[in-house]
């Protein structure tokens, strides 16, 4: 415990969240990886950050708690990349599957528990799309063969873990595609944990080349989702996603794009200039945001900016 102020965990369930959005807006994490990687970690096989879930907890909490320390109010759980199939390829038996999945909502809230803020601090259980598990890139195409059933069948055995383990929302991240739209919103019936759902875009269409007004509709149809949005994008389709989404939802907004920099899935390396600019949180606020962030290459000296121009 910390001599300086105890934190204040997010309560968890539907009322919690749900209910800060409706007062303010809340800052969140940026990209785990690049946190991970500036600590001298290698991420660069299948599992990606997933791997240190089994490895170094030590690390995946300290970087936790460097988002934390930053200003962010909403950190997410290493969990992106971790599903039951992928941990498989590695000789990891279903129950010590399960096992890590929980762990990583228990280590961002060893996190918020040390971080020294009277604040109130809420953790996001990620879960990644399909194509995550490929780890072939194939998250920023979508369109994987796979029927809305089938996706909704890989998906709901680690949303049912990652619910039970009690994070205060569930965050269905980087969907390329409206049929994963539709197949995860469908696995997150009956969990009793909100969602907010983000789409992977550029311009104003989805990954996949379906219009964002046809894939924010479905989230509008979903009690579950607190918030929709868009993430690991280039900032700039950040700009045109964000009104886009609260026009067409009336739900409150989550933005967190990446640096701007594109991921190369055959050297898995990241090209071109750095675009995030903290500066846009204000607009993105002003146009129906209340949970922004980064994603990728996004660090905590960046999400500190965020939080001075949320917060002041």
């Amino acid at each position: 415990m910390n001599d300086v102020a105890t934190p204040r965990a997010g309560t968890g369930g539907g009322d919690g969240i749900a209910a800060a959005l409706a007062r303010e807006t809340l800052v969140l994490d940026g990209g785990l990886s690049n946190q991970l990687e500036a600590a001298g970690h290698d991420l660069s096989d299948a599992l990606w950050s997933a791997r240190l879930l089994a490895e170094r907890p030590d690390a995946v909490r300290a970087a936790h708690l460097a988002y934390y320390e930053a200003g962010a109010d909403v950190v997410t759980t290493a969990s992106y990349q971790a599903t039951f199939e992928g941990f498989a390829r590695y000789g990891v038996d279903v129950v010590s599957t399960a096992e890590l999945l929980r762990l990583s909502v228990t280590l961002a809230r060893e996190a918020a528990a040390a971080t020294h803020t009277d604040r109130p601090l809420w953790v996001a259980a990620s879960a990644g799309p399909y194509g995550a598990m490929l780890a072939d890139g194939s998250e920023y195409r979508g369109r994987y063969g796979l029927s809305v059933a089938d996706l909704e069948r890989f998906h709901r055995p680690r949303l049912e873990v990652l619910s039970d383990a009690a994070p205060d929302v569930l965050a269905l991240e980087t969907v390329p595609d409206t049929d994963e739209a539709r197949a995860l919103l469908r696995a997150v019936r009956g969990l009793g944990v909100p969602v907010w759902l983000s789409y992977t875009v550029v311009g104003a269409r989805t990954r996949a080349g379906q219009p964002l007004t046809e894939a924010f509709a479905l989230a509008a149809e979903s009690d579950e989702v607190v918030a929709v949005g868009v993430n690991c994008c280039d900032p700039r389709d950040a700009d045109t996603a964000v009104p886009l989404a609260a026009r067409v939802t009336g739900r409150p907004v989550v933005v967190y794009p990446n640096s701007g920099e594109t991921w190369d899935a055959t050297t898995r390396s990241w090209q071109g200039p750095d675009r995030f600019a903290p500066q846009r949180a204000d607009g993105w606020r002003a146009a129906g945001a209340r949970i922004v962030g980064g994603c990728c290459r996004v660090g905590p000296a960046a999400i500190a900016q965020v939080a001075r121009e949320i917060h002041g």
